[in-house]
C-alpha cells in the first residue's frame, strides 16, 4: 500500500511539470544582425560607352546606265577607280545609230527640198492671185502643200536631233568627281536602257552607317546627336559625326533600326566599305552605377537593399533599371542622393532586418 502511494505521488508529479511546460509560449530569438557590405549613392551623369560596329558608305551614290541600248563594247575603268567630271567610262557600239544618224540626214536633205519648191510654188502663185491671174483654189492649195513641207522639215530635223542625241548616249560619262564602286555589265554584253553598268560615288561626302538596337535610342533618337567614329584597325584615329538620319522602323530580321552618321572631314585613310566603331558623345542622364550582386527583385521587379540609418534596418525599394552591363547595372530612378545600398550579404536579408556596415563608400557612376 505504501508503495502505491509512493508510485503515484510521482505520477503527479510528473503531470504537473509536463502541464506546465505545455503552458509556456515558445519565443523566437530574435533575428542576429548581418554583416552587409554598402555603397552611398551619389547620382552622376556617365558617358554612354556603349559601341556599335558599322560600315562607311558614301553619302551620294549614283547608279550610271546607258540611256540606249546596245552592246557593250568597252569599259574603261574598275571597281576603285577615280574619275572626273566628264571622263567616259564606258562605250556602246555605234554603228547601228550611225546608220540611223545618216538616214534622218537623208531625211532633212529630202525635207528641206520638198519645202524650198513649196515655198517657190507659193511665192509665184501668190503673184499671180494677187492681179487676178490665177484662181484663188490654186494658191491655196499651194499654200497648204507650203505649210505641209514646212512641218516636215521641222519634223526631220528633230528626229535628226534625237538620233545625234542618242549616237551621244553610247558614251557613258562621269556626271561628277567621285570613284567606281560596283560594276555590273561587262564588255560584249548586250544591256538595256536604265540597265546600270556601275556605281559612282563622291569622295567628298562619307556616312558612318549602324544597326543600332532600340535600347541604345532610348536617349538619342533625335538627328543632330554627336558621334564619335573610329576604324577598328585603327582606334586611336577617332573622327567626330553627326546623326543625320535615324530609320523610322525597325529591320523585320535583326530588330535594329539604321542610323546613318555624317562624318565630318574624315582623313584620307576613311575609305568606303572600312569596317569602323562608334560611340554617342553626349552624356546621359543622371544615374547611379551599382553592382550586380546588389540587384534584388520584388515581386518580379527589380529592387536593392537599402539601410535604414534610424532604425539599423534594411529595407527592400524598386528600382528603375536603365541597361545591364558586364558586371555593373545602371539605375535609372528609384534611388536618391544618400541612400546606402547593401551591395554584398542580401540573399538571406529580410525586410525590417537588423544590419552592420562593413564599409559605407561613395558610389555615384564610373566614367563610361
Amino acid at each position: 500500500m505504501e508503495t502505491g502511494t509512493s508510485i503515484m505521488r510521482s505520477f503527479g508529479i510528473l503531470l504537473t511539470v509536463a502541464l506546465a511546460l505545455a503552458g509556456c509560449k515558445t519565443e523566437q530569438a530574435p533575428l542576429a544582425a548581418r554583416l552587409v557590405r554598402t555603397v552611398v549613392v551619389n547620382p552622376k551623369p556617365i558617358l554612354d560607352d556603349r559601341q556599335a560596329v558599322g560600315e562607311v558608305k558614301p553619302r551620294y551614290e549614283s547608279d550610271l546606265s546607258f540611256r540606249v541600248a546596245g552592246k557593250l563594247v568597252s569599259r574603261r575603268v574598275d571597281v576603285g577607280a577615280t574619275v572626273k567630271q566628264g571622263d567616259t567610262l564606258a562605250t556602246l557600239d555605234v554603228q547601228d545609230y550611225q546608220n540611223k544618224l545618216l538616214s534622218a540626214e537623208a531625211d532633212v536633205a529630202a525635207a528641206e527640198a520638198a519645202f524650198v519648191e513649196a515655198q517657190g510654188t507659193e511665192d509665184r502663185l501668190g503673184k499671180l492671185v494677187k492681179n487676178g491671174w490665177t484662181p484663188k483654189a490654186n494658191y491655196e492649195t499651194a499654200l497648204h502643200n507650203l505649210r505641209a513641207a514646212e512641218a516636215k522639215l521641222a519634223s526631220a530635223k528633230a528626229s535628226l536631233a534625237l538620233t545625234r542625241d542618242q549616237l551621244n548616249y553610247t558614251e557613258l560619262k562621269a556626271e561628277f568627281d567621285g570613284v567606281i564602286t560596283a560594276v555590273g555589265a561587262e564588255a560584249g554584253q548586250n544591256v538595256s536602257s536604265g540597265q546600270t553598268v556601275m556605281k559612282l560615288a563622291r569622295l567628298s561626302d562619307k556616312d558612318g552607317v549602324f544597326n543600332i538596337a532600340e535600347t541604345a535610342l532610348v536617349d538619342h533618337r533625335n538627328e543632330g546627336a554627336e558621334i564619335i567614329v573610329w576604324p577598328l584597325s585603327n582606334p586611336q584615329l577617332t573622327i567626330e559625326g553627326v546623326v543625320r538620319e535615324v530609320s523610322p522602323v525597325a529591320d523585320a530580321a535583326t530588330r535594329t533600326y539604321t542610323v546613318k552618321v555624317t562624318l565630318q572631314d574624315p582623313p584620307s585613310p576613311i575609305r568606303f566599305g572600312m569596317s569602323i566603331g562608334g560611340r554617342w558623345k553626349s552624356s546621359s542622364a543622371l544615374v547611379v552605377t551599382l553592382p550586380l550582386s546588389a540587384l534584388f527583385e520584388k515581386n518580379g521587379a527589380p529592387a536593392v537593399w537599402v539601410f535604414d540609418q534610424h532604425s539599423g534596418s534594411a529595407t527592400l525599394k524598386p528600382v528603375n533599371v536603365a541597361r545591364y552591363e558586364a558586371d555593373t547595372v545602371i539605375i535609372a530612378g528609384g534611388l536618391t542622393k544618400g541612400d546606402i545600398v547593401i551591395t554584398a550579404g542580401i540573399n538571406t536579408l529580410r525586410d525590417g532586418q537588423k544590419v552592420r556596415l562593413a564599409d559605407a563608400t561613395s558610389r555615384g557612376s564610373a566614367d563610361q
